[in-house]
């Protein structure tokens, strides 16, 4: 599953953005792959999309995502059917397709960036980079059976 989201930063009063574009996979919860970029648009959803394919080759999911802009156009649908995948958007204003993705960004949210207040992009962009790292590789989750969401996927792959 994937979507977008949206951070800021400060540098005195003036306020700057950055967009973080990731796929999540639903089986072990990991983070496949994500793109962070100065603006929400289909190029970083289209880098976040060919890095996810680059490292997963053979995978062929259905990919869940909301019916933003970037993933209703003829564009991105033509790189799903080259991948062989199939997309899923739940209807407007329903989150059933990329629910998950949209708990992952609260998650996230609420752990490193809500009560803080970033001055600078480099020490926002570390802290997505680090929280990510450590969600993949640390962060244990009971719904995988108190594992990180990558040694589900080595246990998984190694079957």
């Amino acid at each position: 599953m994937t979507d977008v989201t949206e951070f800021k930063w400060y540098e005195g009063i003036t306020v700057h953005k950055v967009y973080l574009s990731a796929i999540l996979d639903s089986y072990d919860r990991r983070v496949v792959a994500y793109v962070i970029g100065d603006r929400n648009d289909n190029p970083l959803v289209f880098k976040t999309f060919d890095k996810a394919v680059k490292a997963n080759p053979d995978a062929h999911p259905l990919f869940h995502s909301d019916r933003g802009f970037q993933y209703t156009n003829r564009t991105f649908h033509t790189r799903l059917e080259r991948a062989r995948m199939t997309q899923s958007m739940s209807r407007v204003a329903h989150c059933i397709d990329n629910g998950p993705m949209e708990g992952f960004w609260g998650i996230l949210k609420r752990e490193r960036y809500y009560g803080k207040r970033f001055t600078g992009k480099n020490q926002l962009v570390q802290m997505i980079h680090s929280y990510i790292h450590y969600c993949n590789t640390r962060r244990v989750q009971r719904d995988l059976g108190v594992l990180t969401p990558m040694e589900k996927h080595y246990l998984t792959t190694a079957a």
